[in-house]
């Protein structure tokens, strides 16, 4: 039997408000992720989502528990092995796309790779086969500004995966679009998660989207249950 893809024990934070104001927002999290598992993430603003997945991928730590991506601890890794890992194995999408405006869309899924060592012709090979993926094969040429919403966010998936991660964390990741847009988008991410074999942990507010994900989870008083 293959090791989850991630898995976390008994994580906790919390953090300092000011002289003897502690708030504790993950209070002992387990969660187990297994390999092309599609997970939803529900929970309100404020309960620690966003926490979590920065935790989950390697952007902040925990002040107790672990967290094991494809098997190997990396709690106790340092920064610089921290770094690695979360290159090689994490792909991050949020709310907003973050793409970079000076550069077209087939540009900006290159970048990513051209910094991890991968020649251009094999990288923008792989940027073009990704935007087809998702539709926007004829798109690629266009920078961000003269795209609209939905395309912009879908060149962000195919960034998040330009470097073959094996963990998807998404937050909110239809959040800015309206509700057409927003499905259309998200039948592009999952047909992407799909197709590339990765797992996923998206958190939503939407639970129409959530519902069409293999398991939901929600986030209460700082612990996750089943939805």
């Amino acid at each position: 039997m293959s090791d989850p893809v991630l898995a976390l024990d008994g994580v906790q934070k919390t953090y300092n408000q000011g002289r003897e104001n502690e708030v504790a927002v993950l209070k002992g999290v387990d969660l187990s992720l297994a390999p092309g598992e599609v997970v939803a993430l529900v929970a309100p603003s404020g309960a620690g989502k966003s926490t979590l997945l920065h935790i989950a991928g390697l952007l902040d730590t925990a002040d107790a528990g672990s967290v094991r991506i494809g098997g190997q601890e990396m709690t106790r890794l340092s920064d610089r092995k921290r770094t690695a890992a979360r290159r090689r194995d994490v792909g991050f999408v949020y709310q907003f796309h973050h793409l970079l405006p000076e550069f077209t869309a087939l540009e900006n899924v290159v970048l990513p790779q051209l910094a991890n060592g991968v020649a251009r012709g094999a990288a923008e090979a792989r940027a073009e086969t990704l935007l087809a993926t998702v539709g926007l094969q004829g798109r690629a040429g266009h920078r961000p500004g003269a795209l609209s919403g939905g395309e912009q966010q879908r060149v962000a998936f195919c960034r998040a995966l330009a470097n073959a991660p094996r963990l998807l964390l998404a937050d909110e990741p239809t959040g800015n679009l309206d509700p057409a847009t927003s499905d259309t988008v998200f039948e592009a991410l999952m047909h992407l998660v799909r197709e590339t074999g990765l797992s996923a942990l998206i958190a939503t507010h939407n639970l129409e989207l959530a519902a069409r994900m293999d398991r939901q989870l929600r986030m209460t008083d700082g612990h996750l249950d089943p939805a």
